[in-house]
């Protein structure tokens, strides 16, 4: 395996959302032998949003670029932001080949406050990856707040959900 990669829609350091994307990349890494990294949105921030074509992508972007379009298995987590993925997020993926991640194994997932965004992270998330005809993980991880402890670290029924995602997608021979 080539190796896993995490990407967090993150506009903030620390991240929940970034918590929960090293949780799952940890977690698919713990049951294979590959190497793996993750970066936040704000890696890439502000030359992403400064840019209209891949080809135009300082170094350190097209590090990220190159990180997405090569990894066996790609982790995709973002806050919510009305009920969606944060648009830079999107952009960034935008920047892509549609043929860039054609069934690359990728797992989605979101944090928030309200429950009933849930569901629509998740549909927005299934519909960019399907155009990009990756294999999306069957279970998508909604975080909440109470998801995570004071001091920020997932709770053990946060990593059992994330544990439970990575023996599905194990089941479906995604990884």
């Amino acid at each position: 395996m080539a190796g896993i990669v995490g990407i967090s829609g993150n506009l903030s350091r620390p991240s929940k959302t970034r918590t929960l994307v090293d949780l799952i990349v940890g977690e698919v890494a713990s049951t294979t032998d590959a190497d793996h990294r993750c970066f936040d949105l704000l890696d890439a921030f502000p030359a992403v949003g400064t840019i209209l074509s891949r080809k135009d992508a300082a170094a350190e972007l097209d590090q990220i670029f190159t990180a997405i379009e090569t990894c066996d298995v790609l982790v995709v987590g973002s806050p919510t932001f009305k009920a969606s993925y944060t648009g830079l997020l999107k952009h960034l993926f935008d920047l892509l080949d549609m043929k860039a991640l054609q069934s690359r194994t990728v797992f989605v997932c979101a944090s928030g406050k309200a429950p009933p965004h849930g569901p629509k992270v998740e549909q927005h998330f299934r519909m960019l990856f399907d155009f990009f005809g990756a294999r999306v993980a069957p279970k998508f991880i909604f975080a909440l707040d109470e998801d995570f402890t004071p001091e920020g670290l997932p709770t053990d029924d946060l990593r059992e959900r994330v544990a439970q995602q990575v023996l599905e997608a194990r089941r479906l021979e995604l990884i």
